[in-house]
């Protein structure tokens, strides 16, 4: 990333080594170095200050948008320690990468892991988000605190594991010669998994959410609703996300087919501008969370100042297999109507049953 002399290789005979042996010049500099020290006394503090403030959220509200926020807040955190501090500073730009083989590929699969647990921690929020406007019945059954848990738990195990195939990864600043066929199918998988399969499920699940939006608005019968906040910080999450990683995305797959990084110094260039605005995505979701959400910036002030959390709400299971899903409490913050009152079974002699009052 910071070597920035375009040495030319020589070959056994004097002459010039192939073009494809050429190292390709970093025009940055120390330029990287700089912007993710900067990113680190940035991001790591606003994460660690959104993951408390989130904490508390979900212990005084036990909703599991919270848990999901939680999660992907905490996918940041692991992101920033092993992609940008111990990737990109320690490998990188103190050891120059000399160091031992076997360490620089456990590394690897630590950081695919991380940035493929940062990316996926997203798709349950979005799932949950659309469950909650389009099947409001089934939201109130099946979204709770433990069933959060469990799949944040899942979706952590299985970035661990999908991690492990990029223990071959090869370096792209540092490979000579053309990409190999294990070259393009760890590639292939890179960009799917971290790309173009979460950005798909994105696209089709926020599209049904502003089409059911839209369709309530339309309806002439129903009252007209505006877009929700938590619907408008799950759509800025997912698009800054987009946004960011399509550049890099963009660059690996045209290092495969057509200049590699090494070769070409404007190829370079641009993977190490793409990697910039993809560690971006690790430090903007507080600001996200602050503009779109008044109770997270309620929480957010009571930790800065040192106010002590409010009591917490109490804990409810989640409904049994016998009861109606009508009797579960709501997770969903978009649930906020008023509970209707429940009425027994009487004779038909008795008088309809009334809400309860005041003696």
């Amino acid at each position: 990333m910071i070597f920035w002399t375009n040495a030319t290789v020589p070959s056994a005979m004097g002459s010039p080594a192939p073009r494809e042996m050429q190292r390709s010049e970093c025009v940055l500099g120390f330029i990287p170095v700089i912007y993710y020290s900067a990113l680190l006394c940035v991001g790591v503090p606003v994460n660690i200050l959104t993951a408390v403030s989130l904490w508390r959220l979900v212990m005084r509200t036990q909703k599991a948008l919270y848990v999901y926020l939680l999660a992907l807040t905490g996918a940041d955190i692991l992101t920033q320690l092993f992609i940008v501090f111990v990737g990109f500073l320690l490998e990188t730009a103190v050891f120059h990468r000399q160091v031992p083989t076997l360490l620089l590929r456990c590394v690897s699969v630590l950081e695919f892991a991380a940035n493929h647990a940062a990316i996926w921690a997203a798709v349950p929020l979005t799932v949950d988000r659309y469950v909650a406007l389009c099947h409001p019945l089934q939201h109130r059954r099946l979204s709770y605190p433990g069933r959060a848990r469990r799949i944040v738990s899942v979706v952590f195990v299985l970035a661990l594991l999908s991690g492990v195939p990029f223990f071959w990864w090869s370096d792209l600043w540092r490979a000579s010669g053309r990409p190999t066929y294990r070259d393009g199918a760890l590639i292939w998988t890179h960009v799917t998994i971290i790309y173009f399969l979460p950005c798909a499920i994105f696209l089709v699940l926020n599209s049904l959410i502003v089409l059911r939006l839209s369709g309530r608005r339309a309806a002439p019968p129903a009252p007209p609703r505006r877009l929700g906040k938590t619907t408008a910080m799950l759509l800025a999450v997912t698009s800054s996300f987009c946004v960011l990683w399509a550049p890099r995305t963009g660059v690996v797959i045209y290092h495969l087919y057509v200049a590699s990084v090494r070769s070409d110094w404007r190829v370079h260039l641009a993977y190490d501008l793409a990697n910039m605005l993809a560690m971006l995505n690790t430090a903007v979701n507080f600001f996200l969370y602050c503009f779109t959400s008044r109770p997270f910036r309620a929480t957010v002030r009571d930790v800065l100042l040192l106010r002590p959390s409010p009591s917490h709400a109490p804990r409810t299971a989640p409904p049994g297999p016998g009861q109606a899903p009508g009797h579960a409490q709501s997770t969903s913050s978009l649930s906020c109507a008023p509970k209707r009152p429940q009425c027994q079974t009487t004779p038909t002699t008795q008088p309809p049953c009334t809400q309860a009052g005041p003696a």
